[in-house]
């Protein structure tokens, strides 16, 4: 396993992060499961565990910090909070009020008094960034949390909250939480030159594009991955961006075989050989799948190899453009557009 410093905090963490969004109803796992991965994890050498208060329902958060538990201070511990939890709307966003109460019941779930990260798991256009930081600030001198991040910023928004954390002198964002592949590469034209302008550490999320570069899905097969069965549409090979996907696939299993690598490890090597990204989040759903992407924490490609990739998938293109996270809510919401 290779290390690496997380931003300007001084934090060594591991290149491979144990991501837990499967961990519960989602992935359809066991608390000895979960156990028993986060314990190949930590044997394999990976030190950071991230997770996220919707993930099941607090069900992750609660499962993470049972399989920790008598090593908390071994591991860097990751969460995050914005997006819904339940239906009552205040119970959502990145105002203080919800901060503050759903930082206090992840701890709760995953019964430690910190975190080391606390991530906003998207950008909240209804609330402030002064508001956001000044929330996060307090909750860090509080001691309940020692760094804190985002998570699919846009690139202009990245910038605002670095010029109102020093307009309002607030504490900072240090990390950001980007999704990553070969196949999704937006990221590189706006993203990941500004995390690098202002040293953010950088968790690279979905590096095997939701299953496409896992090695199981190729031309002529059917596609079963967990996530084909609830976002079908991702997978539907009639709809041209999948197929374009699929072609590149087709293209990129030829290279990793004349390199004599897996499709796990051309992924996951491809993602962190850029510099501006400290780690790729693997979420494993069965102990299998963390060993096999475990056999992928080495690896280091090529130039000749990083070539070849550049010329299935072009520097800084999104095969599905449609998909990304971090779209202003203006273009998807007509009557925002004119207000």
């Amino acid at each position: 396993m290779q290390y690496r410093t997380l931003g300007r905090t001084g934090v060594q963490v591991s290149t491979l992060v144990l991501g837990a969004m499967n961990f519960g109803s989602l992935g359809r796992t066991t608390q000895d499961e979960v156990t028993a991965m986060v314990d190949a994890a930590l044997e394999g050498g990976i030190n950071l565990i991230d997770t996220a208060d919707m993930y099941s329902q607090g069900e992750s958060e609660e499962m993470v910090g049972k399989a920790i538990a008598g090593r908390r201070d071994d591991i860097v511990l990751a969460t995050k909070a914005s997006m819904p939890m339940g239906d009552e709307r205040n119970h959502q966003g990145s105002s203080r009020r919800w901060l503050v109460t759903e930082l206090d019941d992840s701890l709760r779930r995953l019964g430690v008094d910190h975190v080391d990260l606390y991530q906003i798991h998207r950008w909240d256009p209804s609330t402030s960034d002064e508001e956001t930081l000044s929330a996060l600030t307090d909750l860090q001198r509080a001691g309940k949390i020692r760094y804190f991040g985002s998570s699919t910023f846009p690139a202009y928004r990245i910038v605002q909250a670095e010029w109102a954390a020093r307009e309002n002198h607030l504490s900072r964002y240090v990390t950001e939480q980007p999704s990553y592949s070969i196949l999704q590469r937006g990221v590189e034209t706006h993203v990941l030159p500004v995390t690098e302008q202002y040293g953010l550490g950088v968790l690279v999320w979905s590096p095997l594009a939701s299953g496409w570069l896992s090695g199981a899905i190729r031309d002529g097969r059917e596609i079963t991955t967990s996530r084909s069965t609830f976002m079908p549409q991702r997978f539907d090979t009639a709809i041209p961006s999948n197929r374009a996907r699929l072609d590149a696939v087709e293209q990129l299993a030829k290279v990793a075989d004349e390199a004599d690598l897996t499709m796990i490890q051309l992924a996951l090597g491809f993602v962190t050989a850029h510099p501006a990204v400290t780690s790729a989040i693997i979420g494993p759903r069965t102990l299998d799948h963390l060993h096999s992407q475990l056999a992928a924490a080495d690896t280091v490609l090529s130039a000749d190899v990083l070539d070849a990739i550049d010329a299935i998938v072009a520097p800084g293109v999104d095969l599905a453009a449609h998909e990304k996270y971090d779209t202003p809510p203006a273009l998807l919401d007509a009557a925002q557009r004119r207000r």
